[in-house]
């Protein structure tokens, strides 16, 4: 069995895919490397192909019609063999040495039998043109080089997990939590980085800085401009958690509380972006969003409403507007989005 399986999502991905599959490579037969080629109309494909012939024992090429980043995920998912599971993004890529760390530690972990299910480690939020790279870092609130549950674990307001920091243990995501992504859909890292985790019960924080996780693109989908021309997959996503939410039982506190918090980034994220278009539709689709918490749990309703964020975003008149667009350059400087 291979320590570590790598899930690499590739649609029309030619022109920087090869950077991330160069810094995977790096894992040797530790690892298999899946790239999921989602229906390109570039060269994805052959370069897919010319890496799994060149590397047989540990890249494969996955081909399948177009269906999203979720799609591309759940068929890696369904493919993996290895011990544990990692996301990485076709224009992303990663640090050697923090890697074989990493898989070092992966390996060690891969001989017990009460194993982790989730690995942390740091990511670095590698911005086109800024010289001066932003680090997402958990080492000021989270143990380190110890096995830790929920119940040691409190994130201050803007310190949350992204897919970028995350390593499960496979059976947790595809036997345990049974992940499956919504396909033709946009931000479903959000559903990934949040659904197992109720599952999660063993944590283990390396304080290394791993994940090199590439923003800036004018296409990119986090970019501002298209995040608003693709609200509709945002508030899909919105809903989704809460619906997720609204059935959790008999769950730790502490991590309740984390996962409040991450509703309440990607509420405030899809509210700005509504109240940022100006629009008399995305304004409806704002309260409709609101009212939909209401019904479906209108105790998160209540937090969500009545906290900083939710208060902001919810003022009335043009300035209200105002001090809601105030709330998002505060919340961008929190969170480090867009």
């Amino acid at each position: 069995m291979k320590i570590l399986s790598i899930i690499v999502p590739c649609y029309n991905a030619a022109t920087y895919m090869r950077h991330a599959i160069e810094s995977l490579l790096v894992g040797k037969e530790h690892v298999e490397i899946l790239l999921v080629d989602d229906g390109s109309t570039d060269e994805t494909a052959q370069i897919a192909d010319e890496y799994a012939n060149e590397y047989p024992t540990i890249v494969r090429a996955i081909h399948q019609e177009n269906g999203g980043h979720g799609k591309a995920v759940n068929t890696g998912l369904s493919k993996a063999t290895g011990m544990f599971i990692k996301v990485v993004d076709s224009d992303d890529w990663v640090d050697a040495d923090a890697y074989k760390e990493i898989l070092s530690f992966l390996e060690g972990e891969s001989e017990k039998e009460d194993t982790i299910d989730m690995l942390v480690s740091n990511f670095i939020y590698d911005k086109q043109g800024v010289k001066r790279k932003k680090a997402m870092n958990y080492a000021s609130f989270l143990p380190t080089n110890r096995v830790f549950s929920w119940d040691e674990v409190h994130f201050p307001l803007g310190k949350y997990l992204l897919m970028h920091s995350v390593i499960y243990r496979r059976n947790i995501v595809v036997q345990q939590a049974q992940l499956e992504l919504p396909i033709h859909t946009f931000y479903v890292d959000n559903i990934y980085v949040f659904n197992p985790l109720p599952y999660v019960k063993k944590i283990y924080y390396l304080d290394i800085n791993f994940y090199h996780y590439f923003i800036g693109r004018d296409d990119q989908s986090v970019n501002e401009k298209v995040m608003i021309s693709r609200i509709d997959q945002q508030l899909k996503v919105n809903r989704l958690l809460i619906n997720y939410y609204a059935q959790l039982d008999d769950i730790d506190s502490s991590l309740r509380t984390y996962l409040f918090r991450y509703i309440e980034i990607i509420t405030t994220v899809s509210s700005i972006l509504l109240l940022k278009s100006g629009t008399k539709e995305n304004l409806r689709k704002k309260r409709a969003l609101w009212n939909y918490i209401k019904r479906k749990d209108v105790h998160l309703y209540r937090e969500l409403r009545w906290g900083l964020f939710g208060t902001g975003v919810n003022l009335p008149w043009k300035l209200g507007r105002k001090t809601a667009i105030g709330v998002y350059k505060l919340a961008r400087r929190m969170y480090g989005f867009n």
